[in-house]
């Protein structure tokens, strides 16, 4: 009872009350907006999920492996 009541208080009011903090915070010492540094952070997001789909596929070290398998078995 007593650690449900405080996972709510954390997760209800002080989770969303730090991120609101941390992003002011940023926006003051970058000089920008709070806006913009929203809109910029979910721009990186979208970047960095482009890549790990694109390159991070290809540099997988399961398929890396399956891959040196099969060239170590056609070169035998």
């Amino acid at each position: 009872m007593i650690a449900l009541l405080l996972y709510r208080t954390v997760a209800d009011h002080l989770a969303p009350w730090a991120v609101a903090f941390a992003t002011r915070m940023l926006a003051r010492s970058l000089n920008m907006p709070e806006p913009l540094v929203h809109s910029t952070g979910d721009y990186v997001v979208a970047q960095v999920t482009a890549f790990e789909h694109g390159i991070g596929r290809r540099l997988c070290p399961f398929r890396i492996a399956r891959l040196l398998r099969a060239w170590w078995r056609g070169w035998r």
